[in-house]
């Protein structure tokens, strides 16, 4: 099996108790389900370039409108449809701007290029399933 290391991007926003998660579906995908910004370390990347990188390709939010909180969790994820493992490290960084919903136009060499991403704020204490079993370390952001 190949091992390829992925990044996770908890973005949130509001006080502890009521903190809003951005989430993602994509809109010419649905069936792809909630999503949280990330993807893939390239080669000689160090970790947090990459997240930051991540959001910027899938979001458009700049690095000035983030604060990095720290890196929450690392775990590996055997997709169903591949012979891969995904080791992912999750961050939680925390949103500055004023944005509210918007679509993003993903311009980047992967495969995610050309895909339109709608984003949104969800409550964490009622956020849908996400995807993927992106929400593993969830319950790390109440603490």
């Amino acid at each position: 099996m190949i091992t390829k290391r992925k990044v996770l991007a908890y973005i949130t926003k509001g006080k502890e108790s009521n903190l809003e998660l951005l989430v993602f579906n994509h809109r010419d995908h649905p069936d792809a389900g909630l999503q949280v910004p990330g993807g893939t370390v390239e080669e000689g990347e160090q970790l947090v370039d990459a997240v930051f990188r991540e959001i910027k390709e899938e979001t458009g939010i700049e690095q000035g409108n983030l604060q990095l909180i720290g890196n929450i969790h690392t775990s590996n994820y055997y997709p169903e449809d591949r012979e891969t493992i995904h080791e992912r490290t999750f961050f939680h960084l925390s949103y500055l701007g004023d944005q509210q919903v918007w679509d993003h136009l993903v311009m980047c060499d992967g495969e995610d290029n050309g895909l339109v991403f709608q984003y949104r704020w969800e409550p964490l204490a009622s956020l849908p399933l996400l995807a993927g079993e992106q929400g593993a370390a969830l319950q790390l952001l109440k603490k």
